[in-house]
């Protein structure tokens, strides 16, 4: 099958190359424009495109896919369908319907569970204890279209939505390529998605990762993991920024959101169910990612200090 490829970051670059691997034929690759990154904003290719280049593959990188001049390119590119993972654009219908299978996606929930462009986060913020990768037909509502091929998967209770991305990256991959093969013998089951039943990932941003130690320890250990590595939850200390980079559910009970009841070796912290956590990574504002026992061989913090006061 010819294959048109849309994708922009890394959890799309397996999805790609389990593609260039297999008897299918990439044609062309759609990504997002090159961006400034770090401190010296040096233009940077995305992943899916490096990948491409990497392979020698035509890339190309519209401003938008709602124009004319776009429609003509993907009209004039040979392809039987087009494949779209984290791509980052809205596809109008006209590009949507215009190979022989149409488009397809690969949605990192299982749907209609977190249609939007964070479901990987906000299922590990929410504690599920399970996910997966949705194959899904592409319609031009968001994330609406008709599911092909499901594989669910289950998240520890440690896991870190980076970490969940990597495993997902590598399941979505191997779904991708088994629904390609049923869609060209034809022998997909099409499902249609309850609506009913449906649920919003929204974007993810710097002021949900502000932690709110009146919470339970299991809503702020889930939301350390779900947004790791960003934005990151932050509170503070003494005044500057600490982002918290890992938490493990501590057997010490306290009283007092926020306090300090164990500083040797881990900080540990009182939520407001008087379950505490165990901070076991953190990050002082203006210095290096670091193990609590380090932190705490520079850095003293005495019993019953309160975090985000």
């Amino acid at each position: 099958m010819n294959i048109i490829f849309m994708g922009t970051p890394d959890f799309a670059v397996p999805c790609l190359q389990k593609l260039i691997n297999s008897r299918h034929n990439v044609t062309a690759v759609f990504s997002q424009p090159d961006k400034p990154v770090g401190r010296k904003q040096i233009l940077t290719p995305p992943p899916v495109k490096a990948c491409a280049v990497a392979n020698s593959i035509p890339v190309y990188q519209p401003n938008s896919l709602k124009t004319e001049e776009a429609l003509n390119l993907i009209n004039n590119l040979e392809a039987d369908i087009i494949i779209v993972v984290a791509y980052g654009k809205i596809l109008p219908k006209a590009i949507l319907d215009s190979k022989k299978y149409g488009s397809i996606n690969v949605h990192a929930s299982l749907l209609p569970k977190y249609r939007g462009s964070a479901p990987i986060q906000w299922s590990v913020i929410n504690g599920d204890e399970k996910t997966g990768v949705t194959i899904m037909q592409m319609d031009e509502g968001v994330d609406t279209g008709d599911m092909l091929l499901v594989k669910e998967c289950n998240i520890g209770g440690n896991e870190t939505s980076e970490e969940l991305f990597d495993r997902l990256s590598l399941i979505g991959a191997d779904a991708l390529i088994e629904a390609i093969d049923m869609i060209e013998s034809n022998s997909v089951n099409r499902v249609k998605q309850d609506n009913n039943m449906s649920s919003h990932a929204p974007k993810i941003t710097k002021d949900l990762g502000i932690i709110d130690w009146s919470k339970s320890a299991d809503e702020i250990h889930n939301l350390v993991r779900g947004l790791q590595s960003w934005p990151c939850a932050v509170t503070t200390l003494n005044g500057k920024q600490l982002k918290i980079h890992k938490t493990v559910k501590s057997t010490k009970t306290g009283d007092k959101c926020g306090k300090v009841t164990d500083n040797i070796n881990v900080l540990t912290v009182c939520c407001g169910d008087g379950k505490c956590l165990d901070i076991t990574e953190l990050q002082l504002e203006g210095k290096k990612r670091m193990d609590a026992k380090a932190f705490l061989q520079g850095n003293s913090i005495e019993l019953g200090t309160t975090l985000g006061e």
